[in-house]
């Protein structure tokens, strides 16, 4: 069992009132990191909304005809919640009856369970998510130098648990991933009617990490509207497949104020996605792999840290640029991001001028590992 972080976050909420929530993409290792934790507590009842036990326990819903299915428990773990039918209500009853158990529930999808459970729980809830393994966690699990040895693996072939577990096997675990499980929760989407055309959109989207992207472009490209396109980004953000950095500013002179750049979470699941594992060596997007490697681990880090960071770049018209902004209480910790240990960079005049609060940092391959652990 690998250590994840956030485990211990979770750990420190167990035998609190409130429902405790755990968000992440399918595959990432929620239910392990669960089983894991209830393996050694007595009076644990796990409860699968794939079954049809408990799909039926939750379309006949009341308080007292759970208490009687779950009986004489301290925890209830009920995976893939998102699944059941007006869940959040049901949460919300069960929470409000005082009982004498604590309730986990996990989600792969955060717009179906956030949708179902926002309101409802609002003040009753611990809300968590877990990402593929991070480099801190590798890290932990082996070492800061075998983890830094597996760099140019972890740029090809990401981060998810069952890839990085099983070595020499990348491709077709990650074969099996993108077709089995990343399009899940996306393609069960109600209202979703050309599933094909998200697919299109993510191999494109893939081409384009670390660059600009344009909703009408993108529209023009796939044949769909600008609506369309902002609702399929919308969702894919909510599985956890992708995220959007918006362009930060503050309406100065030839800023760009609508720019958005999209990365994903694992770089694995982008490279399956256009079907290129070729050697760092001989790729031309070694640029791109690397910023959305880092990018997103420091997304995870900002995460797993609770350190309330939000994270942007900038441009101007004249192409005056930051790869990455995190803005923390009002500090902006700017980053360039280089491959290249010996390549120049330097922070702009323009924003250093205007934004005097802040500090910078050039991460290339010699010293990532450092703003990573």
């Amino acid at each position: 069992m690998f250590f994840r972080i956030i485990s211990n976050a979770i750990e420190q909420r167990l035998g609190d009132k409130k429902i405790i929530i755990l968000l992440g993409a399918r595959q990432v290792g929620k239910t392990s990191l669960l089983k894991n934790m209830v393996a050694q507590k007595e009076n644990t009842v796990w409860l699968n909304a794939d079954e049809a036990i408990v799909k039926t326990l939750f379309e006949n819903f009341s308080v007292a005809g759970f208490t009687a299915f779950v009986g004489n428990t301290k925890l209830v773990v009920i995976d893939e919640a998102q699944q059941l039918l007006e869940i959040g209500i049901k949460l919300k009853q069960l929470y409000d009856a005082n009982l004498p158990f604590q309730i986990i529930v996990t989600g792969s999808s955060a717009f179906e369970l956030r949708n179902k459970t926002n309101e409802p729980l609002t003040g009753r809830k611990w809300e968590y998510h877990l990402y593929p393994f991070s480099f801190a966690e590798l890290a932990k699990n082996t070492n800061t130098p075998q983890a830094i040895q597996q760099l140019e693996t972890r740029l090809l072939f990401g981060n998810y648990p069952e890839v990085v577990v099983n070595i020499s096997d990348e491709k077709e675990r990650l074969k099996t991933l993108t077709d089995s499980y990343l399009y899940k929760d996306v393609l069960m989407w109600q209202g979703l009617k050309k599933p094909e055309k998200i697919i299109q959109l993510l191999k494109v989207l893939a081409l384009q990490i670390g660059s600009e992207v344009n909703y009408n472009e993108l529209g023009k490209q796939l044949q769909l509207s600008n609506d369309t396109i902002e609702k399929y980004i919308a969702i894919l953000e909510l599985t956890f497949v992708i995220f959007r950095l918006p362009s930060y500013s503050t309406n100065l002179k030839k800023e760009l104020t609508k720019g958005k750049k999209i990365y994903f979470f694992d770089n694995g699941i982008r490279n399956a996605l256009i079907g290129d594992y070729r050697p760092v060596a001989l790729r031309q997007d070694v640029g791109a792999l690397w910023e959305n490697y880092i990018i997103s681990e420091l997304w995870k880090k900002n995460s797993y840290d609770n350190a309330y960071g939000t994270f942007y770049f900038w441009r101007t018209a004249d192409q005056q640029e930051v790869d990455l902004i995190i803005d923390k209480n009002g500090t902006l910790h700017t980053y360039e991001i280089k491959w290249n240990p010996k390549a120049k960079a330097r922070l702009s005049k323009t924003f250093s001028g205007n934004y005097p609060n802040h500090d910078f940092s050039v991460i290339h391959k010699e010293n990532y590992w450092e703003y990573l652990s």
